[in-house]
């Protein structure tokens, strides 16, 4: 079983992947129009989502890979990029392509229901947050270990309701520059993140790499 600290490692990488108060101004454009109590069932659908998600994730994400017959280690360099990629965006304050297309965002404006497709998946619960739940899953085979790691995310699928809930506090408090500074800093613990899966990953196809340095 990992440390506390990893765990607490876990739990603010997949916060800054997740990124509920980037998804502030989009939740809020989605929401016009509805009343206060439309808007609290999609943001409690919208929460629910994720966590449904990332635990199915958590559960069976590892089987899926050994059903496709792809190797931890491609998975740790190919979700390590992807979340680089992801990262870079959101170090511009722009939603990467890998949450929200612009066709999902044409989309959008058009759909009366939102909070499961497009906020719970994929703006919140995308390839990236999903990838690094089955990473770090991996890492252990114990029933204390993924009780943490679901622990973890029951955590960050009770923050996304509540910044989902105080979106217009926190857009009517932060502005739009508060809002984009703090998705910057989530891309550079992001990019610190998919650096890491990646250089795993490469030691794990190349054993030889370990030994340099």
């Amino acid at each position: 079983m990992e440390s506390i600290e990893a765990y607490f490692k876990f739990f603010i990488g997949l916060i800054a992947i997740v990124n509920p108060i980037g998804a502030v101004p989009i939740f809020l454009n989605a929401c016009q129009g509805q009343s206060p109590a439309e808007r609290k069932s999609t943001v409690t659908t919208a929460s629910t989502t994720v966590f449904f998600v990332l635990s199915v994730s958590l559960i069976s994400g590892e089987a899926i890979l050994r059903g496709f017959g792809i190797s931890m280690a491609s998975f740790r360099v190919a979700g390590g990029l992807l979340i680089l990629l992801m990262s870079l965006s959101m170090i511009q304050a722009k939603t990467s392509g890998a949450k929200q297309t612009k066709e999902e965002a044409d989309d959008l404006e058009s759909k009366e229901s939102v909070s499961v497709v497009p906020l719970g998946i994929p703006l919140l619960a995308g390839p990236g947050a999903i990838s690094t739940v089955i990473l770090y899953a991996q890492r252990h085979n114990t029933l204390s270990h993924y009780l943490m790691l679901f622990l973890v995310i029951v955590s960050v699928g009770l923050s996304s309701w509540v910044a989902l809930r105080l979106a217009p506090v926190i857009a009517d408090r932060l502005g739009k520059t508060g809002i984009n500074i703090i998705t910057r800093i989530m891309g550079l613990l992001m990019a610190a993140i998919g650096i890491e899966f990646m250089a795993n990953g490469f030691k794990m196809l190349f054993p030889f790499l370990a030994t340099i340095g």
